[in-house]
């Protein structure tokens, strides 16, 4: 199924934040907080589905001038 593009600029949103919040829990000492390896495999999870779903469709290309 092909994405609009509204749903591709969500899903790119999305993996930004999760990006962020992935370098964020970086920081973070494992042993301090309970299933933060858990949280980590998730959001590898979650970002490794939009980037299928956005490579599924066709990319929307821009029209540049010259």
């Amino acid at each position: 199924m092909t994405l609009n593009k509204l749903e591709r600029e969500v899903l790119t949103d999305s993996m930004l934040k999760i990006q962020s919040v992935q370098a964020s829990l970086n920081e973070i000492d494992t042993t301090k907080v309970i299933d933060l390896d858990e949280v980590r495999s998730c959001l590898r999870t979650a970002s490794k589905t939009f980037r299928a779903a956005l490579r599924s469709g066709p990319s929307i290309k821009k029209h540049i001038k010259r």
